[in-house]
């Protein structure tokens, strides 16, 4: 059995006709999904681009996070860093049972320098220019007229590098096809297209779209805002303070125009698969690595304080090859670390001894429980807990600097999309999940020590002169 796995960032679970919205137009993955055992209640476990993706290439919790320095990375954050020595991969694992393994990506932040996420991959292909990627020469002055025609925080956001490299990098595209999305597809199906080997593969595609900036075919957005102009909503800022309900309107017709151009372009690759005649032999699973918040309680984009629902739940698709499951629901809380054990279970094969996430099947055929009651999902600084009837979302760890810390709590039955902190109402309630989320962080910390290069990562609690029992705690009033 082949295996193809699609990751595409910062892709909300509630714009896909699957999860009910029938606005969006996403015909194809409604369709994968149609024909998958859905998951309803997938969250990640460890948060943003590369945690995630740690986490799913390794079928391994990674929070409590360990800090790693990063001096030629932009991002600084716990859990930023690359794949332990000690871990195995999923492509690593299969390339040592004979398949042929390949990636596709446009997700720079995997390959930038001292980064390891092509470990098992005898065929890679990078698709440069998505965001900072400093694929073309840096000048401002060619794209000061874009960046005035893109936003009204022009100031703000000159200012901001990633946004005038990656007008520099697209100013070379023609057409839809040149878009960083269509060529990681176009990429994938032409593998496809040219397997000739006897051999099973495992081919993982992961695009970075529709992570912002947010620039889709002007035909996209209009679809869901018939006066988008082009370049509207490339780059809005982190709240909706100061904005008017038509840039807004523009900024959210710019995303939704994206997911409906990642679904198009991910439809030409399971076109590839068809026309190849493996689907009867594939095990597809189609996923996120989280949401992004669009106007909700005033924000916009992900952030490490932002661990509700529009930023932490995901679509997650398995689409058995032979239809097992196609079209069942599955409820309960599943994470990203039961994507590697349960592709392995299905493909006949043991996973390794350094997986800890579960085989999700049981509960597509015969009904079984969900591996757990609760759900745990990190940021950066910040921790979120998951029951049935609540998300409770603190810090962890202290802030850096001067930052100021808030905590948030969520009554799921009152206010299922989050909106509302009810946490002076229900302090006593807080405290419970406070103690539950400390005794996670305590349990867990064994299991996410590693190697990274020479020598083991150092912890969080170390670099900030603290140990996990001096954990910031919630106290009852």
């Amino acid at each position: 059995m082949n295996l193809v796995l699609i990751v595409s960032d910062t892709l909300r679970w509630d714009y896909l006709g699957a999860y009910g919205n029938r606005r969006i137009h996403t015909p194809n993955l409604d369709r994968l999904a149609a024909e998958s055992a859905v998951f309803e209640e997938a969250y990640a476990e460890g948060l943003p681009t590369l945690p995630a993706r740690r986490v799913l290439q390794t079928g391994r919790p990674i929070f409590p996070f360990r800090y790693v320095p990063q001096p030629s990375d932009m991002v600084q954050l716990p859990g930023w860093h690359p794949l332990f020595e000690e871990d195995v991969t999923l492509a690593e694992h299969l390339q040592a049972h004979d398949y042929v393994t390949a990636f596709v990506t446009d997700v720079y932040h995997m390959m930038k320098p001292n980064k390891n996420f092509h470990r098992g991959f005898e065929h890679w292909y990078w698709v440069r220019g998505q965001e900072d990627d400093p694929f073309a020469l840096r000048d401002e002055r060619q794209v000061r007229d874009l960046i005035e025609a893109a936003t009204p925080h022009a100031d703000r956001f000159r200012k901001r590098h990633w946004l005038v490299q990656h007008l520099m990098n697209r100013r070379a595209w023609a057409s839809e096809a040149d878009t960083s999305v269509a060529r990681v597809m176009a990429h994938a199906a032409a593998w496809v297209e040219s397997y000739t080997l006897d051999n099973p593969f495992y081919l993982y595609v992961d695009c970075f779209d529709p992570h912002e900036p947010w620039d889709p075919p002007v035909e996209d957005a209009r679809r869901y805002d018939p006066e988008f102009e082009g370049l509207d909503g490339l780059a809005p800022p982190g709240t909706t303070e100061g904005l008017s309900e038509q840039q807004l309107r523009r900024i959210e017709a710019a995303y939704a125009g994206e997911v409906t151009l990642v679904d198009r372009w991910i439809g030409r690759l399971l076109e590839a698969l068809q026309e190849k005649g493996v689907l009867d032999d594939t095990l597809i699973v189609f996923t996120t690595d989280h949401g992004c918040m669009m106007g909700e309680q005033g924000e916009l984009h992900k952030g490490e304080d932002r661990l509700r629902n529009q930023c932490t739940r995901l679509p997650l698709f398995v689409r058995h090859p032979a239809g097992v499951g196609a079209g069942k629901r599955v409820a309960g809380f599943v994470q990203h670390q039961d994507v590697m054990p349960t592709a392995l279970r299905l493909m006949g094969m043991p996973a390794p001894e350094r997986v800890l996430g579960a085989d999700l099947w049981p509960m597509v055929t015969d009904d079984a429980p969900a591996p757990r009651e609760t759900v745990v999902t990190a940021f950066g600084h910040y921790a979120s807990l998951r029951t049935a009837r609540w998300n409770y979302v603190r810090p962890w760890t202290p802030l850096p600097g001067d930052r100021r810390g808030r905590q948030d709590l969520y009554d799921l039955e009152a206010d299922p999309e989050e909106l509302t902190n009810v946490l002076a109402d229900h302090r006593e309630v807080a405290v419970e999940l406070d103690t539950l989320l400390t005794d996670h962080i305590r349990t867990h910390a064994p299991l996410t020590r590693g190697t990274v290069g020479a020598g083991m990562v150092e912890g969080v609690e170390t670099r900030a002169g603290m140990s996990f029992d001096a954990l910031p705690r919630l106290e009852r009033s």
